[in-house]
């Protein structure tokens, strides 16, 4: 493969250690598999002498693919390439003197909600008093452990609960993502002489790495151990989660690394270059070899719903000239802006494909179903078989009192017989690492999940659909610690290939589209309103990362009228800051506010009738008809039969917001349409209003 200078010199480096600054779409993972064909081919280290470390599943396959039409994979299985999390299980699995730490080589890997089910369960046996339960979950991660000091602002029993939380899960032969890691490092450290074969560790997006990781890396990095490491500081997005800003300084102080860069970028335009350039904030310049291309267009829009339909039609237009609908992308900062835009985009029939990571863990008979699985590949899971039993929908329905009293008395051998038919077959199977296809009718599933119910045949099919896939595996625990560090995502609609797709700007890094759209650059959604000034930095970052996504074309918006709390109406302070020269000037957003409120009238009514055909009962429908009577303001004025008259509107002045005239008020609110601020909805008490008389 025909390599650059710069991608050249990083493969030949020879240095222990050499850290790779990757501009965004510099060919990064063509360096990195080129760094390991030079290895094995020209410096002889065999594969099984490599570590290769990522942070997705993704990044993992496309590695190992891409070896393997190089022809330069050997056995697969002796290879370790895969995430932290998987590269931490082989070596405890394979490698590492487990049993030191008090557990068995056929452990069980949990997900999070599984440890805060466990959690959950110690807190009521053993009455410990926890505050704010609700922020339990994030307090279990690993940044926030401390088994011998309290937490400041909490006084509670936390680190009892992680003591026996350690405790519980090393009886029930368990481990969480940290654990994984913690375990695997506190044994590399005790036993360095396992791994005396390693010769080269190659990291991949090394900028994601947090302490965790980190400490895994240095257990691992002897003298004798080559590095090589590739990342751009410029993508750290990811701090909320613990990833380290500082991480190319730590390694080059800890190991004297040799730092080189890869500036080319192969992707984008020269005009997007030009303008991502404003928000690099580290290394060197981003240069390109692309054309100079179009300018980068700005838009505004009145609100969202207009966006959504300009962007439809836009969409069309593209489609219309030949552009794949998989070449289009719409970028936001959160989630929930993107209901909007798909019940748009479904009016006008248009694919799309909201890229939010799904997992069979969200339906809910294989979440249930797996619940069994994971009590059928330990019966010391006691958390599990009570979740089984206590589902009301396809389990007993019973208290969590009595499935735990019942799984006890019949564990202990005080009864012969269990009460549930359904547990007394889990207790009684055996995996033999075959014939997983007959649990259907060996757990006598078919009655359990009711045939007279309406999703019965649907149901039937996920559960069906799992048990061949598990055919290819040597163990139910096998299969459960694959799909929780690797994932499965419930099968796809046909349709996916071939649509626009939707996602957040963080779901967008490691992507790329000829057509990117970036949606609502206005202050408090890009950015969102930072705390402080490394939340601010971080927030330039992701900005960054969403436009460098573009090829060809890049389009970013913003809202005169947002409708959001904490959303500031006009051009965000990130488009204040873009070169004037490489933008295409928007034309002024003057719109009939009498067609917006309509607009937004037919949207809110869409959405609420959608939500009334999904209610199922009469009785359900008519509650739905009750509750109709307490809708909000906005709520009531998407109903068409509630369209203010068009009569002379009174006249009043904000400090703030300037004039604008009353469109509706009620006892305690009042609805304004400020001339350059949009409509907005204020308590009376506090809405600081001045009438300014109609004939002014």
């Amino acid at each position: 493969m025909e390599l650059n200078d710069y991608q050249k010199t990083a493969v030949l480096d020879e240095h222990n250690a050499c850290l790779v600054r990757a501009n965004v779409g510099s060919g990064k993972t063509t360096v990195l598999i080129e760094k390991i064909r030079y290895l094995h081919q020209q410096k002889k280290i065999p594969l099984e002498n490599m570590i290769v470390l990522t942070f997705t599943n993704k990044a993992a396959g496309e590695i190992k693919n891409r070896l393997k039409i190089q022809n330069i994979e050997e056995n697969p299985s002796s290879l370790f390439y895969g995430t932290f999390h998987g590269i931490a299980l082989k070596l405890l699995q394979e490698v590492l003197p487990l049993e030191e730490l008090g557990y068995t080589k056929d452990f069980q890997v949990c997900l999070p909600e599984e440890e805060l089910e466990l959690a959950n369960q110690l807190i009521h046996q053993h009455t410990l008093r926890i505050k704010y339960k609700n922020r339990l979950r994030k307090r279990l991660d690993h940044k926030y452990r401390s088994a011998t000091s309290r937490q400041p602002g909490y006084q509670d029993d936390f680190p009892k609960l992680v003591t026996l939380l350690t405790e519980e899960k090393r009886k029930q032969n368990k481990m969480s993502y940290e654990d994984l890691l913690q375990c695997a490092t506190k044994l590399l450290k005790d036993h360095p002489q396992q791994l005396l074969q390693l010769k080269w560790i190659i990291i991949d997006e090394v900028q994601d790495c947090d302490e965790l990781q980190f400490e895994l890396i240095r257990q691992l990095k002897r003298p004798e151990v080559g590095l090589f490491a590739v990342g751009d500081p410029n993508q750290v997005i990811y701090s909320w989660r613990g990833s380290m800003f500082n991480i190319f300084y730590k390694f080059r102080e800890l190991y004297h690394a040799e730092e080189l860069s890869l500036p080319v970028n192969y992707r984008s335009s020269q005009t997007i270059l030009a303008v991502s350039r404003r928000f690099q904030e580290s290394g060197d310049s981003l240069t390109g070899v692309q054309e100079e291309g179009e300018k980068i267009s700005v838009k505004n829009h009145y609100d969202p719903f207009q966006e959504a339909e300009y962007l439809a039609e836009k969409i069309l237009a593209l489609h219309e000239r030949g552009v794949p609908l998989e070449e289009v992308a719409v970028f936001y900062r959160l989630q929930s802006q993107s209901e909007i835009l798909s019940k748009v985009l479904e009016k006008h029939q248009i694919p799309y494909e909201i890229s939010q990571k799904k997992i069979i863990q969200d339906i809910p008979v294989l979440a249930w179903f797996l619940h069994i699985l994971r009590f059928l590949s330990n019966h010391e899971d006691l958390t599990s078989g009570t979740y089984v039993l206590c589902d009301k929908t396809f389990g007993e329905g019973w208290t969590s009192k009595k499935a735990r009293t019942e799984i006890l008395n019949f564990t202990q051998g005080s009864v012969f017989l269990s009460k549930s038919l359904l547990f007394q077959a889990m207790w009684e199977y055996r995996d033999t690492g075959s014939g997983y296809i007959n649990l259907w009718e060996q757990l006598s599933l078919e009655k359990y999940l009711r045939p007279s119910s309406s999703d019965y045949k649907e149901n039937r099919r996920q559960i069906l659909s799992l048990l061949k896939k598990m055919e290819s595996y040597h163990s139910i625990r096998d299969f459960l610690n694959d799909l929780v560090l690797n994932g499965m995502e419930p099968e796809k609609d046909a349709v996916s290939g071939e649509s626009v797709k939707l996602m957040t700007l963080h779901a967008s890094k490691g992507l790329e589209f000829d057509y990117v759209f970036i949606i609502g650059v206005n202050d408090g959604l890009i950015p969102l309103n930072s705390r402080d000034a490394s939340t601010e930095e971080e927030e330039r970052r992701l900005f960054y990362v969403g436009m460098t996504r573009a090829r060809k074309f890049l389009e970013l918006s913003f809202y005169i009228n947002p409708g959001t709390a904490r959303v500031f109406p006009g051009p965000g302070r990130y488009l204040s800051s873009l070169p004037e020269k490489y933008l295409a000037h928007p034309a002024d957003a003057t719109r009939d506010t009498k067609e917006a409120a309509r607009h937004l009238q037919d949207l809110k009514k869409m959405i609420l009738e959608e939500k009334l055909r999904k209610l199922e009962t009469p009785k359900e429908y008519a509650r739905s008809q009750e509750q109709e009577t307490s809708l909000s303001p906005d709520e009531k004025t998407a109903l068409p039969e509630n369209i203010p008259p068009e009569t002379p509107k009174q006249l009043v002045e904000h400090p703030k917001y300037g004039r604008g005239s009353i469109i509706s008020e009620t006892e305690d609110t009042i609805v304004i349409q400020f001339d350059d601020y949009g409509e907005k909805e204020m308590l009376k008490a506090f809405s600081q209003l001045k009438k300014i008389p109609n004939n002014n």
